[in-house]
This record gives C-alpha cells, sequence and structure tokens, in this order.
C-alpha cells in the first residue's frame, strides 16, 4: 500500500456496534482471524454466529465499539463480554472479558487505546469491576497497551499454542476498579 492510501487516523470514528454491522464485523474479525498471529481462532465464526453474539451484547447493554472508516466500514472492534448470568454458576457477573482486534492499516494510530478507553468508560455503567483478557506474549505491542490501561499478568500458560509449528505463551491479564498497581 502506498503512502498516499494509507488511512489517516482522521478516517476512522468510533461507534457503538449496531445489528446492521454484522457483516462488517465478521468481515474484520476474518481478516484479523486470518493473520494467525492475535487471536484464538483463524477464521471468524458463521455470519448467523456473529448476529446472536452482537445482539446479545446489545441486549445486555455490554460495552461493544467499532471503528468504522469515512465509508462506514468496520475497520475494528473492542467490547468487554460478560457471561450470562446462571443460578447455577452465581459470583462472576461483575468480571468481563476484553475482545478486540484493529486492521493492519489502522493499527499504530492509537485508535486502540481510543477504542480501550471507550469500552472502559461504559464498563462501570453496567457492573464491571473487574476485566479479563489473554494476550499472546509475542503480541509486545497489545502487551504494553494492555500494562498502560493498568493490566497485570496474573499468570502466563507456557506453549499455550501451537500453530504453525510455533509456540507461544498466553499472559493472562486483568484490570480491577480502581486500576491495580504493578
Amino acid at each position: 500500500m502506498s503512502e498516499a492510501t494509507v488511512p489517516d487516523q482522521a478516517t476512522a470514528i468510533l461507534r457503538v456496534i449496531r445489528d446492521g454491522d454484522a457483516e462488517g464485523y465478521r468481515a474484520c474479525l476474518d481478516r484479523v482471524a486470518a493473520e494467525r498471529r492475535y487471536l484464538a481462532f483463524t477464521a471468524a465464526p458463521a455470519l448467523s454466529e456473529v448476529k446472536f453474539y452482537i445482539k446479545a451484547m446489545l441486549q445486555r447493554g455490554l460495552p461493544f465499539i467499532v471503528a468504522v472508516d469515512a465509508r462506514d466500514a468496520v475497520v475494528g472492534w473492542c467490547n468487554i463480554h460478560v457471561a450470562p448470568p446462571s443460578e447455577h454458576r452465581g459470583g462472576f457477573a461483575h468480571v468481563g472479558t476484553v475482545g478486540m482486534g484493529l486492521d493492519l492499516p489502522y493499527r499504530g494510530r492509537g485508535l486502540g487505546r481510543q477504542m480501550l478507553q471507550t469500552v472502559f468508560d461504559s464498563a462501570g455503567r453496567v457492573g464491571i469491576e473487574r476485566v479479563e483478557l489473554q494476550v499472546y506474549a509475542s503480541n509486545a505491542n497489545a502487551v504494553k497497551l494492555y500494562r498502560k490501561f493498568g493490566f497485570v499478568t496474573e499468570g502466563v500458560k507456557s506453549r499455550a499454542r501451537k500453530l504453525d509449528g510455533q509456540y507461544d505463551d498466553i499472559i493472562m491479564m486483568a484490570r480491577l476498579r480502581p486500576p491495580q498497581k504493578d
């Protein structure tokens, strides 16, 4: 991609995901998954699953935003998922899990930081007090970003993934409200 065609940060805005974003979100998810480096899966789920997930997140009022370009195409996402309430598994309604991704041309422009800040700003409103995530150790930029947001390492799963013959550790991180101190 030439310098002239690289998207400018001003061309991406953040907004709450909508039902109508399912195909665009799935396509973005699939592009990031296809890189085989950052997500736990290597292809996006079926569109029907994506639509179900978005609908459930919206119905529950959970934080879920997308970054969209000037054409309103989804180029990134960030959300905090909370497991649905269950009478058999009480005591976890205050815990959420971060999921996020960003198309390659939009990385390194501050959008990841903006997306995280946006979902964290609304997390307390829905009762999320503990936010967890898992990140591959090879994703140093993401680990650095999460630390800036107050995430601390709670554990490491050594050689947790072996993909394309390469091992990667998974770092388990969490952030409490207010942020923990290292």
